[in-house]
């Protein structure tokens, strides 16, 4: 079953639930993965239909941040269930550890020893990762720390 067909499922018995706040969100994630679809001429894999959902949690999260410096917290606490809603649909994301192995890998791959080589450092280090769940911000910090900013 292809994301967008569990999402069509999902929306079903969203419906049929009268879940306001998830067929909401349902709706949002399937015309962001039709979108794509049609930019692509062609349907999503999994892993392309990953990056959607990742992208939508990220702008999500970058929304969180703004409403609660801007003092909405009704708004921000829109944003984090619709957060949960789609992070359903995403692989677990992977802890600290998980991430600082493939930090030190990479670090030893590119033979990095100090933070004007982070860009080189980061891009390994989200190639390793890819199609899997993991914060962006999570592995800057991991990076920086190990190379000693």
């Amino acid at each position: 079953m292809t994301f967008l067909e569990r999402i069509n499922e999902d929306l079903k018995a969203a419906m049929k639930a009268k879940d306001s706040e998830r067929l909401s969100t349902l709706r949002m994630v399937k015309t962001a993965l039709k979108n794509r679809e049609i930019d692509k001429m062609s349907a999503l894999t999994d892993e392309e239909s990953i990056k959607v959902l990742q992208s939508l949690v990220k702008q999500r999260r970058d929304s969180v941040e703004q409403y609660q410096q801007a003092g909405r917290m009704e708004l921000a606490e829109k944003e984090a269930a619709e957060i949960k809603v789609i992070e359903e649909y995403l692989p677990a994301a992977l802890d600290e550890e998980a991430i600082a192995r493939a930090v030190e890998e990479a670090i030893a791959e590119t033979g990095a020893n100090s933070v004007k080589e982070m860009g080189a450092v980061m891009k390994a280090v989200m190639a390793k990762l890819a199609g899997q769940n993991v914060d962006g911000k999570a592995v800057n910090q991991i990076v920086k720390s190990k190379l000693g900013a």
